[in-house]
């Protein structure tokens, strides 16, 4: 019962669009109107409000992860299998978010959340290190964020996660790669200096 409520609560805290709501509250404008990909996440929000807007976007979307995950696994004790639907659903609430008829952001601010939650205090760093190097090397974005995902693959490999950790993993990155789908298809490039 716990994992249920858990994982209700976690899919409807990552369904709250907060970027949408904010950019209304304060730029009466819509944030999904800026950004290529008109979607409603962090990026378009700091975009639309530089970082008066992005940045409380970007904490409120990294919390949405953060929080059910960090209750589940560090105040109820949830651990193994359970454990791999509470990670996925804020991700799945914010980027099939039921308050923009199913649709959502990328995620990428919920999955640095949901591993926050998951594998503090080291595993926040190690992700921020993957994404980092990921977004220093590769373009464009997408490509960045997938190579950032397959380095904390690496991570926690070298760490020994067990199987529910690892299938929490490949189901967050196949969410990234369906959200991520179009941008994929442009072609790999490594960055160079004057980039």
């Amino acid at each position: 019962m716990n994992i249920l409520l858990i994982s209700l609560f976690g899919f409807l805290l990552g369904s709250l669009p907060f970027s949408v709501w904010l950019g209304r509250l304060f730029l009466h404008d819509d944030v999904r109107r800026y950004g290529a990909d008109h979607n409603p996440g962090a990026a378009n929000a700091w975009r639309a409000g530089k970082w008066n807007l992005g940045l409380p976007v970007l904490v409120l979307d990294f919390l949405k992860g953060a929080i059910p995950t960090g209750i589940a696994r560090w105040e109820l004790g949830i651990t193994g299998w359970a454990l791999v639907p509470v990670a996925l659903a804020p991700v799945l609430g914010h980027v099939f978010s039921p308050f923009l008829g199913f649709h959502g952001g990328k995620g990428l601010a919920v999955t640095f959340g949901v591993w926050t939650g998951l594998t503090a205090p080291i595993g926040p760093f190690a992700l921020g290190a993957a994404f980092g190097l990921g977004y220093f090397l590769f373009a464009p974005e997408a490509w960045s964020v997938m190579s950032g995902m397959l380095l904390f693959l690496a991570y926690l490999l070298l760490n020994q996660a067990g199987g529910p950790l690892l299938v929490a993993w490949a189901c967050n990155w196949l969410v990234l790669l369906l959200k991520y789908r179009h941008e994929l298809r442009q072609p790999l490039r490594l960055k160079t200096a004057r980039q």
